[in-house]
């Protein structure tokens, strides 16, 4: 059953989404992660239970990460298309997951590290499928020249998630 609560935050109200899991913590395994007005966000849909008590342990995460006391996140994701992805997504989301919390790359830096140099647009569009904003760190990718580009939650907030992690890229105050 998919469940669903919000979440106020410093980017605006967060919706999370989620399946049941006899595996995850608390029971619930992430679907996704939007902010408001994101491109390509979730929207709730019929069907879904409003469950914020399901979503304790994820939202008690994100609330410290949000406070500058959680620096990696421990959730475990759903097994579904959205999440999983296709090949390439999945070995560009394992690269997102390995930049370290307070530092930026670039798309270049993630097409090498993954073996596909010279696709870096590719790279651009699997990060833009990212169903799992703050949680998969997309936000810590920048363009080759510091700009703060490509974000489906918009500039503003990957400025402000960069801040609040303390990364300044190439200088740029964020």
């Amino acid at each position: 059953m998919t469940l669903y609560t919000t979440l106020d935050s410093p980017l605006g109200e967060l919706l999370l989404v989620g399946e049941e899991s006899a595996t995850a913590p608390g029971g619930t395994a992430l679907v996704s992660l939007s902010v408001p007005d994101q491109k390509g966000g979730v929207t709730v849909q019929d069907g879904w239970r409003h469950a914020p008590g399901a979503f304790d342990g994820i939202t008690r995460q994100l609330r410290a990460y949000f406070d500058g006391t959680l620096t990696r996140f421990s959730i475990e994701y759903a097994n579904t298309v959205s999440t999983r992805g296709t090949g390439f997504r999945q070995r560009v989301w394992q690269a997102l997951e390995s930049i370290p919390y307070g530092t930026t790359t670039t798309y270049g830096r993630i097409a090498a590290d993954i073996g596909a140099r010279g696709a870096v647009r590719a790279v651009g569009t699997a990060i833009g499928a990212n169903p799992l904003l703050v949680v998969r760190p997309c936000h810590r990718v920048i363009a080759a020249n510091g700009a703060l580009s490509g974000y489906a939650g918009g500039p503003a907030r990957k400025r402000q998630l960069l801040g609040l992690e303390g990364a300044v890229p190439n200088g740029n105050t964020p």
